[in-house]
């Protein structure tokens, strides 16, 4: 069974930056999407971001765009979050998934239904 696992969360001044990493636990026969997500206390799971299975198209949430960038690195069956400019309302913990049902991002992609594996969450809190 193939685990997920954020790291590189924390704590940042607003305007920081920081690199959240979510790296597979084992190779898959599956080509995947992978998503990010977040969520802050007494909210909603949130979409922030998503990359298909080859990084050629990626989408974003209006409140990131321009801002967060997500990259993947399949030989590291790793994803990763770059997230500069950070303002105190991306606070939350963060989530990476993985949809195993599609290679390429389609409308699905923004909600976290389309995805079947999910890792423990990363913290990201920003102070202003």
């Amino acid at each position: 069974q193939v685990q997920l696992v954020e790291s590189g969360g924390g704590l940042v001044q607003a305007g920081g930056s920081l690199r959240l990493s979510c790296a597979a636990s084992r190779r898959t026969s599956s080509s995947y999407v992978t998503g990010w997500f977040r969520q802050a206390p007494g909210k909603e799971r949130e979409f922030v971001a998503a990359i298909s299975w080859s990084g050629g198209s990626t989408e974003y949430a209006d409140s990131v765009k321009g801002r967060f960038t997500i990259s993947r690195d399949n030989a590291k069956k790793t994803v990763y979050l770059q997230m500069n400019r950070l303002k105190p309302d991306d606070t939350a913990v963060y989530y990476c998934a993985a949809d195993f049902t599609r290679p390429i991002i389609s409308i699905r992609s923004r909600s976290p239904r389309a995805y079947e594996l999910w890792g423990q969450g990363t913290q990201v809190t920003v102070s202003s």
